[in-house]
This record gives C-alpha cells, sequence and structure tokens, in this order.
C-alpha cells in the first residue's frame, strides 16, 4: 500500500504579468509547510513535481522550511491546464473583467471549465478536457507503481482535481468544483494498493491553521 500525499503549489502572482511565480505569501506559505513535514519528522521515498515554475518554487520552499533537499523529479503530465486559453475559447473576443474583480474572473472561469468538462467548449485552440484528464491519470498510474511506499507529489489544483474526482468516482465537472476550492498548499492524501485506491483527506492546511497566520489562507 502506497501513501501519495498530493500539494498543490503556493500562491502564485494572480493579476501579475507572469501568474507562473510564488507571491511573497505563497515563498511563506511553501517554508511554513517545510516546517510542518520538519516537526513531524516526515520522510518521502519519492518526490515528484510539476515542470512549472510554481511547482519547481513551492518545493524549493519546502526543502527551505524542512531544512533538506528532496531531489524532485519533473513530470510535465502534472502541469496544469491553460486557463488563459480556456477562458479566451469562452469569451469568443470580449474583454475579462478587470484585474482586481477575482469573482468576477472566477465565476467566468467556472462557466469555461464547465463547458470544457462537458466537451463543449469551441472557440480558440486549447488542450481538450480528455487529453488533460488522459496525461493526468497516466500520472496518476505510474505514481502508484514501483516500489515507493510514501511519495511526495508538487502539483496544481486542476490535476489534483481530476485525480480527486476520479478517485471518488464523481462525474466529470466535479473536478471543477473541487478546483476552485483547492488551497494554495492544501494537502490531500490517498492510500493506494495494487487494486484499489482511497482518498483519506482533502484540501487540508494544518501549517496554516495558526492565529498568527490569519489571512495566509489563498486560493489562487
Amino acid at each position: 500500500m502506497a501513501e501519495l500525499i498530493l500539494v498543490r503549489h503556493g500562491q502564485a502572482s494572480f493579476g501579475a504579468d507572469d501568474y507562473d511565480k510564488l507571491s511573497e505569501l505563497g515563498w511563506r506559505q511553501s517554508r511554513w509547510l517545510g516546517e510542518h513535514f520538519a516537526e513531524r519528522g516526515a520522510a518521502f521515498d519519492r518526490v515528484i513535481r510539476g515542470s512549472l515554475r510554481r511547482h519547481a518554487e513551492t518545493l524549493q520552499g519546502m526543502e527551505e522550511g524542512l531544512g533538506k533537499s528532496l531531489d524532485g523529479l519533473e513530470d510535465p503530465r502534472l502541469n496544469e491546464y491553460d486557463s488563459h486559453s480556456l477562458l479566451r475559447a469562452h469569451l469568443k473576443g470580449k474583454p475579462l473583467p478587470e484585474s482586481g474583480d477575482r469573482r468576477g474572473h472566477f465565476r467566468i472561469l467556472r462557466e469555461a471549465m464547465y463547458a470544457w468538462t462537458d466537451g463543449s467548449l469551441a472557440g480558440a485552440p486549447h488542450e481538450p478536457f480528455s487529453e488533460f484528464r488522459g496525461r493526468v491519470l497516466g500520472a496518476l498510474k505510474d505514481l502508484r507503481g514501483g516500489a515507493a511506499k510514501r511519495v511526495l507529489v508538487v502539483s496544481s489544483g486542476g490535476p489534483i482535481s481530476t485525480i480527486l474526482a476520479e478517485v471518488l468516482g464523481m462525474p466529470q465537472r466535479g473536478v471543477v468544483d473541487l478546483n476552485l476550492q483547492t488551497r494554495n498548499t492544501g494537502i490531500s492524501e490517498l492510500q493506494a494498493g495494487a487494486s484499489r485506491i482511497h482518498c483519506v483527506s482533502f484540501n487540508n492546511v494544518p501549517h496554516l491553521d495558526r492565529p498568527d497566520r490569519a489571512g495566509a489562507l489563498t486560493y489562487s
């Protein structure tokens, strides 16, 4: 039986020219998570991350908090979908809400993602949901294989939600609903055997649940 620990990246730079890097808070979240693992003597037989910058920086922050290198290997199958291409396809040339309007942005993203998972999103080129799901579940199959008993995975909300929706037997739109609830540096745990896989926990942030870290809980 293998234990899979799935971690969503720290807060990225929403509204900036380059989203794919951690904010100052995202770095702190990652270090705090590393410190949390260190306090509990956590050890991992295998460490895998997506190939995006925010994945690498999250793992780096965790290493700083943990006080040792984790030697993570890259697997681009664990990379996030391209939200910009989904939004362009959905809006068909209409403008996005102003960058300060987070509620409006994520309302439109939810609509675009529902159409994407339904297979009805037309317009600008984008990765079909069936291909996205296929690569993520291919990565999951490999994560379950091998001799490693405790595997740490650093990825994004979309891949983590796709894995959990599959494990829980949810409809495809469930990927969207889970995705938009995932917290930065949230921890989800799976127990995987040769023939069955179970969800143990979803989206936990024990390293942020402290009075002196009020305001550190983020979703983007």
